[in-house]
């Protein structure tokens, strides 16, 4: 008698990525204010009058603010996504990151993963930047589901992320 070949693990709709997306995005959100809070002594101006309106801080403080908010997710994602861990949204929506075979990515897929994902937010900052004196900036904001929207024009309705990446969401149960 032979053994059964191994079912293939199934890969998940669209649907339910995007709903994982937008849950993951709610929680991001909380993690991106928490970090922003506990950064704020670091980064916020220190001769600011109290009760004078808003005091934007120094460039250099913005951007280490940010480098730190990038970093902060990178371990967030990264270490969500290897071992076999799953972030609480992709627990809800029983889904996790594979690797073609459906086994979990190692650090360096996850990481190019998460960088691949900032491929929509950075040409929609570039958008903006390019289209501010025009007057129209905001038209560069739909760039930011670029990644998204990519799944409309794969032959496997794969996120640009994960096509970059070698990577697939699966479907559990």
């Amino acid at each position: 008698m032979t053994e059964a070949a191994p079912a293939r693990p199934r890969t998940a709709g669209l649907l339910p990525r995007l709903g994982a997306a937008i849950y993951e995005a709610l929680l991001v959100t909380a993690l991106v204010f928490l970090t922003g809070f506990l950064m704020l002594p670091l980064v916020s101006p220190g001769n600011a009058a109290i009760g004078t309106g808003l005091t934007v801080p120094p460039v250099a403080a913005r951007v280490a603010l940010f480098c730190v908010w990038f970093s902060v997710m990178a371990l967030y994602f990264v270490w969500s996504w290897t071992g076999g861990r799953r972030t609480l949204p992709m627990k809800t929506w029983r889904l996790r990151v594979a690797l073609a075979d459906g086994t979990p990515p190692d650090g360096k897929t996850a990481l190019l993963r998460y960088l691949a994902a900032w491929i929509g937010p950075s040409l929609a900052l570039i958008g903006v930047a390019l289209l501010r004196d025009r007057g129209s900036s905001t038209l560069a904001l739909g760039l930011m589901g670029f990644n998204f929207l990519w799944a409309a024009v794969d032959p496997d309705r794969q996120f640009l992320h994960d096509r970059i990446a070698g990577t697939r969401v699966l479907r559990d149960g």
